[in-house]
C-alpha cells in the first residue's frame, strides 16, 4: 500500500484486512461508516493523521493464509458470509443472552449498566435474526442467481423488489442500527472492561460481547464494502 491520502477507510481495509486493527484501535468505523476519506475521519475524531498513516503504511501485505475477499465470486462470498458470520451470530446470540440475563439479575443492583446492556443485546439479537433471514431468503439468493446468470450468459427476470439497490439500502440501514447498538454497549461496558473482582460469568459476558462486535464489524465490512457494491455493478452489467 503506497499511498492512502485519497482513499476511504473502506477501500484501505478491503485492500488489506490487517489495517482494520489500526482503525479499531483509533475508534474509527471501517464497516458502516467506512465510505469517508481517512484524513476526513481523522480530523473528525481528533486522531493524528500522520501517525495513523505511518502505522498503516508499516503494515505488510495480506498474509498468505488470509482471504482476499475482493477477488471472490459473489455467490461464493454470499455463502461464506452465511456459513461463517450468520452461523456465528445465531450461536453467539444464545450464549450471550444467557450470560447477559444472569449478570443483570445478579449484579444489576450494583452495576446498573449491565441491566441496560442486557436490554440492548436482546434488541440487537432480535434485529439481526430478522435481518439475516431477509438476506438468506431474498437478497442473497438473488445475488447468487445473478452470479450464475453471468457465468451462463443468461438473462434473469426482474425481482419483485425492483432494483437490487432497494433491499441493499434497507440492509445497510439495518447495519448502521446494529453498529450503533454495539457502540452503546461498548461505551456502557468501558470497552468491555469488567470491574475489578468480577465473577467469571461477568468476565465471560464482556469477552464474548467484544468478540461479537469484532465479528459483526468484519461481517458488515464484507457486505457493505465488497458484496453489495459488486452486486450493484453486476446488476447493471446484466441489464
Amino acid at each position: 500500500m503506497e499511498n492512502i491520502d485519497n482513499k476511504t477507510v473502506a477501500e484501505i481495509v478491503t485492500e488489506n484486512i490487517k489495517t482494520a486493527d489500526v482503525f479499531k484501535k483509533n475508534g474509527i468505523d471501517f464497516c458502516c461508516g467506512g465510505h469517508v476519506s481517512v484524513q476526513e475521519i481523522c480530523a473528525k475524531k481528533g486522531v493524528d493523521y500522520a501517525t495513523l498513516k505511518e502505522e498503516i503504511l508499516k503494515i505488510g501485505g495480506t498474509p498468505k493464509n488470509a482471504h482476499d475477499f475482493s477477488t471472490w465470486e459473489l455467490d461464493f462470498l454470499a455463502d461464506y458470509i452465511i456459513n461463517t458470520h450468520h452461523k456465528y451470530v445465531v450461536e453467539a446470540n444464545t450464549i450471550i443472552t444467557q450470560y447477559a440475563e444472569k449478570v443483570a439479575k445478579v449484579h444489576g443492583h450494583h452495576y446498573t449498566e449491565v441491566v441496560e446492556i442486557n436490554e440492548l443485546f436482546k434488541e440487537i439479537a432480535a434485529e439481526l435474526n430478522s435481518h439475516m433471514r431477509k438476506e438468506e431468503m431474498i437478497l442473497f439468493p438473488h445475488i447468487k442467481e445473478m452470479a450464475l446468470a453471468k457465468k451462463e450468459g443468461k438473462n434473469i427476470p426482474t425481482p419483485a423488489f425492483g432494483s437490487i439497490q432497494n433491499p441493499i439500502t434497507m440492509m445497510e440501514d439495518e447495519h448502521t442500527g446494529a453498529g450503533d447498538i454495539l457502540r452503546k454497549i461498548a461505551e456502557l461496558s468501558n470497552n468491555y472492561t469488567p470491574p475489578t473482582g468480577a465473577c467469571n460469568t461477568f468476565r465471560a459476558l464482556y469477552n464474548k460481547l467484544e468478540e461479537y462486535q469484532n465479528d459483526l464489524f468484519q461481517h458488515i465490512h464484507l457486505e457493505n464494502n465488497i458484496l453489495f457494491p459488486k452486486a450493484i455493478l453486476l446488476e447493471k452489467e446484466l441489464i
